[in-house]
């Protein structure tokens, strides 16, 4: 075994085990969330996973991008293929392990990919120039400075990295196939390196030609091992989870607002429909309505802020944006996810001094003793929440099936029923509501004119 053999695999297993590490930490931090039941047929749910985040259906609902954005994405569908190829010949110390077998169908392959990496690579260059010089304006709101426009920067230098490899790999190994046959099996006559190749490579020595082409193996290689350490920090982790948040997203009616079963049952108390035997204690202390932290937000909320891909699209139609307020959908996931980071880090950092006061006795941290005194309210003002029409603009807007309103309703539900507070304009707009089931505040209550009808 060679040591470029050696190095491969130390590289492979250390770059998979760390990755695997911090993808563990990911899952222990959407299951951070309460329990929700997922209900809906299964073959709706595969619909949604094929055409929508396999298929980018709802991308195209604007052409230009949806189309460059579809070249990047299949390319990296593609090149996956030529990754499967790099691990086996590394591990095995071969060079180009697919040719021979496939024939005429690995020229059709490597070339597809050839192709679909060229258009991948001047949708990148647009989208560097859409973000840093057209400036489109959801990528310049606030909630984007610093990390999140960084981090979509740094991931569109890496897709160039990657493509830049590929040819280079794919280049010297056309000419070297010309000069040692026995060693550089035939590829076919490939689209782009087959033209690039002797082009940018033709006069050089063998010798120099298995280095560039060594070298872009290995650039290809290490880009790939790096983006996959990566996307756990990157919003870019929706390339992973955009098929499961499309699975479990849910399938009832958008205008269809979550039940509080706690709210029913003191409404079927009041109006004495419900059993005794069904009634809580007196003494029984009061259910918690609503989302203060993430804890009280269920998995699938936690799963949507991973999966968020700050592309914006729901911030840019809501109305309530579109006016001047302060909500920013996108925001609001943007801060559900730093939360639950920092949350994930102090339970690893085991800690004590994030051990709730009233459970100091158990001395273990973990999710059922963590408190730090913290809350998504510190990332998430009130005056945020409050500005939602909940107009389910946000929900339709998303490419990959995110409801940003349902976490804000959890916080919101959580001021006003938990907390007893709201603006000073909402509170008429309650106590007309308790008292005559009516918003509008007027003497007689809602069903009177029903009841005029039957009488007559």
């Amino acid at each position: 075994m060679g040591i470029q053999q050696i190095l491969f695999i130390l590289v492979l297993l250390g770059g998979f085990g760390i990755a695997l590490r911090q993808y563990m930490k990911i899952r222990r931090n959407i299951l951070l969330g309460k329990e929700e039941k997922i209900e809906g047929q299964t073959s709706k749910r595969w619909k949604n996973v094929l055409l929508i985040a396999f298929g980018q259906k709802k991308m195209f609902k604007n052409w230009i991008p949806a189309i460059f954005h579809l070249f990047i994405y299949v390319a990296f569908l593609f090149t996956q293929v030529e990754l499967i190829e790099i691990i086996i010949d590394g591990v095995g110390g071969v060079h180009r392990f697919f040719a021979p077998i496939l024939g005429g169908f690995y020229t059709f392959l490597v070339g597809s990919i050839e192709v679909l990496s060229f258009l991948a690579l001047i949708a990148t260059i647009i989208f560097l120039w859409r973000r840093n010089a057209l400036k489109i304006p959801r990528f310049v709101k606030s909630e984007m400075n610093g990390w999140p426009r960084l981090d979509a920067n740094l991931i569109l230098i890496g897709e160039i990295i990657l493509v830049t490899g590929i040819f280079m790999m794919n280049g010297a190994d056309t000419v070297l196939q010309e000069i040692d046959p026995q060693h550089y099996p035939d590829t076919g006559r490939l689209p782009v390196s087959g033209f690039l190749g002797p082009a940018l490579f033709g006069g050089m020595s063998e010798s120099s030609l298995v280095v560039v082409e060594r070298t872009g193996w290995w650039i290809h290689f290490l880009t790939v091992i790096g983006f996959l350490n990566y996307l756990p920090f990157s919003k870019h982790l929706h390339l992973l989870l955009a098929f499961p948040n499309t699975y479990y997203a849910k399938l009832n009616s958008r205008g269809e607002m979550e039940n509080m079963p706690e709210i029913m049952n003191e409404v079927k108390s009041m109006m004495g429909l419900t059993e005794e035997a069904e009634m809580p204690p007196e003494d029984a202390e009061l259910p918690e309505f609503g989302a203060k932290d993430i804890f009280d937000l269920s998995w699938k909320n936690i799963l949507d802020a991973y999966t968020c891909t700050e592309c914006g699209r729901c911030t840019a139609e809501c109305p309530a944006n579109l006016t001047g307020k302060k909500l920013s959908p996108r925001k609001i996931l943007m801060d559900i996810r730093d939360r639950v980071d920092e949350v994930g880090k102090k339970l690893d950092s085991k800690d004590a001094q994030y051990i709730s006061e009233d459970k100091k006795e158990a001395g273990v941290l973990n999710a059922s003793t963590f408190d730090d005194g913290r809350s998504l309210f510190d990332y998430i003002s009130k005056e945020e929440i409050r500005a939602c029409t909940t107009c389910n603009a946000c929900v339709e807007a998303c490419p990959v099936m995110i409801n940003p309103l349902d976490p804000i309703l959890k916080l919101r539900r959580y001021e006003v029923l938990t907390e007893s507070t709201g603006p000073q304009d909402w509170i008429p707009m309650f106590t007309s509501l308790e008292n005559s089931g009516s918003v509008w505040q007027v003497a007689e209550d809602r069903e009177s004119w029903m009841r005029e009808a039957i009488n007559k």
